[in-house]
């Protein structure tokens, strides 16, 4: 009787395990690739014909393609603080990137995107591109222990560039330390570092030594090394729902691809290393397909600004590419082509494949997308300008999700807002890149049109035209790649735009009604 009631508890106790082990499937796995630069009109499915983007475009085709998705800042490290806690970088007063000796810029009292999913039973983890800095002090020391980070704020597990691969220090960080750092080789303020894009020096890092530990020696690798960390810890978390926030360093300035993409494109290196990209995109979606994870895992690409028009992107904009399709404007820019980036997701059986849909959204709203898949009621305070994006993934919203957007670009004076058809820029020129003279790595803003020789009202020879309006109104419903600037035609739809603004700003939480 007792090995029988043994042999019958045994089975009910496996039965309960089963039965939870599925309940637990059934969450679906989150992976968000967010691309660094990528602009609008750089992969094959938004338009792109220099470079070739498969396995990209196979992502659009199994699933939903946005085609008026923005990022919430022209800027990387802005950006990236929205997408992380879910309110705008002007609440911080974060406008321009951050480098190696700015402390962490998200208070980690704050509930992040990675603190909703944790509570809700998932593993965590950041890889990748970071560029939100570390620690409470200035400046960083890159020799001890980079406390908070990533783990601070909810992901279980960090490894990737803490800054970018254009600026030091040129290491990789695994949770809290320097990976391959030696006590006799420590990293040292004061001492001007070398990089491949200005091998003669680079005054503004400023920050040398850790030879060991850099990968600038090896810096065609760091995509291929951070796709497979990325892997591995899909691989090793795959048995509970799991949430993954992978930056990538491509496709940002220096252009240095893998052996294998060197010269394999229409656009030079800018386009090599976006076929890297794809290559990468499809490693992980081969991954999930091989390890029986692709049905229920959602996984959203998109990118932290727009394409940016530096040397590299100036040479592709020669051979015919257009980093940012026919939008105007660049990275840093609050017009379009700043802040208007690719957004495609996937997740089988739940959002259709082979569409698209033209909803106004943008990356401050996955903290709220992503608390309402997996039934995380934001508190006040919690993602306070984040929007729930899931019914225009999944299905098609009665009512826009959105009344309005705030955009930050690299200058405060040109914060922008978009509602409806309309888009409103606080101030003359585009707020971004203040170079002037083609060739240069800064060339930006008006100048820009010295090189791509777009038309705006506001703008000749590559400056504003004395005269001109002190700001910008665009009815982007009609004229989607601004070239007409309508604000002294309608003053009163200005005066809204002005107030509606300056409401948002003024409030501590815009998803509250005004």
């Amino acid at each position: 009787m007792n090995n029988y009631f043994h042999c019958a508890l045994a089975v009910v106790v496996s039965l309960c395990a089963l039965n939870s082990a599925g309940a637990q499937q059934t969450k679906p796995n989150v992976i968000i690739i967010n691309v660094d630069d990528l602009g609008y009109g750089d992969v094959g499915c938004y338009g792109a014909t220099k470079v070739k983007t498969p396995n990209i475009d196979q992502l659009a085709k199994e699933g939903r393609r946005f085609t008026d998705f923005h990022s919430a800042s022209a800027v990387c490290s802005p950006s990236r603080y929205a997408l992380i806690t879910g309110r705008y970088p002007s609440r911080r007063n974060l406008w321009g990137p951050i480098f190696f000796n700015v402390p962490l810029v998200i208070d980690t009292s704050q509930t992040t995107i990675a603190g909703v999913m944790k509570k809700s039973g998932y593993a965590t983890a950041a890889i990748g591109k970071w560029h939100l800095g570390f620690g409470t002090r200035t400046p960083i020391n890159w020799n001890r222990d980079l406390k908070p980070g990533p783990l601070e704020l909810a992901f279980d597990h960090y490894f990737g560039v803490p800054i970018l691969n254009s600026h030091a220090p040129f290491v990789y960080v695994e949770d809290h330390k320097v990976v391959g750092l030696t006590p006799t080789d420590t990293i040292q303020y004061g001492i001007t570092a070398e990089t491949r894009e200005f091998p003669e020096k680079f005054q503004i890092n400023a920050l040398g030594g850790g030879k060991a530990a850099h990968f600038l020696y090896d810096d065609r690798m760091v995509g291929t090394t951070l796709k497979n960390k990325a892997i591995d810890w899909i691989k090793t978390n795959k048995r509970k729902p799991f949430f993954l926030y992978y930056a990538t360093t491509n496709i940002h300035h220096p252009f240095t691809p893998a052996p294998q993409f060197i010269g394999t494109s229409g656009a030079g290196p800018y386009g090599d290393f976006i076929h890297e990209l794809d290559w990468i995109v499809g490693e992980i979606m081969t991954t999930l397909k091989q390890e029986g994870l692709e049905n229920n895992t959602l996984l959203i690409l998109t990118s932290d600004n727009g394409g940016m028009l530096n040397q590299g992107g100036q040479a592709a904009w020669n051979m015919g590419h257009r980093q940012n399709g026919a939008l105007f404007g660049f990275k840093f820019d609050a017009w379009e082509g700043g802040h208007r980036v690719p957004f495609i997701a996937r997740w089988p059986g739940k959002i259709p494949a082979g569409s698209t849909s033209d909803e106004l959204l943008c990356n401050v709203d996955l903290m709220a997308t992503m608390a309402a898949l997996v039934s995380y009621s934001l508190k006040p305070g919690e993602g306070p300008d984040s929007y729930n994006g899931l019914p225009a993934l999944t299905g098609k919203p009665k009512k826009p999700i959105r009344d309005f957007l705030v955009i930050s670009p690299a200058e405060p004076a040109n914060i922008a807002i978009r509602r409806g058809k309309w888009m409103y820029i606080s101030a003359q020129n585009g707020g971004g890149f203040g170079g002037t003279k083609v060739g240069e790595h800064t060339l930006g803003s008006a100048a820009a049109t010295l090189i791509t020789k777009r038309v705006n009202t506001d703008i000749e020879d590559g400056k504003v035209k004395p005269g001109a309006p002190r700001a910008q109104l665009y009815n982007l419903e009609s004229d989607p790649a601004q070239a007409v600037n309508v604000y002294n035609k309608y003053p009163v739809i200005v005066k809204e735009m002005r107030q509606l603004l300056k409401d948002a700003i003024e409030n501590k939480q815009s998803t509250r009604p005004l």
